[in-house]
């Protein structure tokens, strides 16, 4: 029961989260990042996940870190959305869950870009809604967290993680 509720609400729940908060205050919380790679230590065990998968999980974690910080500091991506990438890579590990995360997060965010250049070409911020008026912004950025968020439930409900929660 503590295995199913842990692998069917925290990781759906973080990916709603930071997709919501991106949306809205257009930051990623650094909190999610910690809950996502805290939890994943003892989901790890609760699925009897052997050592050397769960060090394989790490080290991708730990690339993707590595990567997408370096993309943060060429100004590329925004730093909450480099740490979810990596923080999300500790769960799927190196496999081809991970593999369709980053290209389901890769379209979703194409085609969400695509949408908001199209929507600040035809209208003003002037809504008085604050977070849409903010997207509308010629200066403003994409909150890539919403792909990245979306990409995340798509890739999990697929997951051995699902299958453990309710198997």
């Amino acid at each position: 029961m503590l295995t199913a509720t842990l692998l069917l609400t925290v990781f759906p729940f973080a990916m709603i989260y930071s997709a919501a908060t991106d949306l809205l205050e257009m930051k990623i919380e650094n909190r999610i990042m910690i809950v996502l790679a805290a939890t994943f230590v003892p989901a790890a065990f609760l699925i009897g996940m052997p050592w050397q998968v769960f060090a394989s999980h790490l080290l991708l974690g730990f690339v993707c870190l590595c990567v997408t910080f370096a993309m943060f500091a060429a100004g590329w991506m925004g730093g909450g959305d480099a740490k979810l990438i990596a923080a999300t890579a500790l769960w799927f590990g190196p496999s081809m869950l991970a593999v369709e995360y980053l290209l389901y997060g890769a379209l979703m965010g194409g085609g969400l870009t695509i949408v908001i250049l199209l929507m600040r070409g035809q209208l003003l911020p002037i809504t008085g809604v604050d977070f849409v008026d903010r997207l509308m912004e010629k200066d403003t950025g994409v909150p890539y967290g919403i792909a990245l968020g979306a990409a995340g439930l798509v890739v999990y409900s697929q997951s051995f993680w699902l299958t453990a929660a309710v198997g």
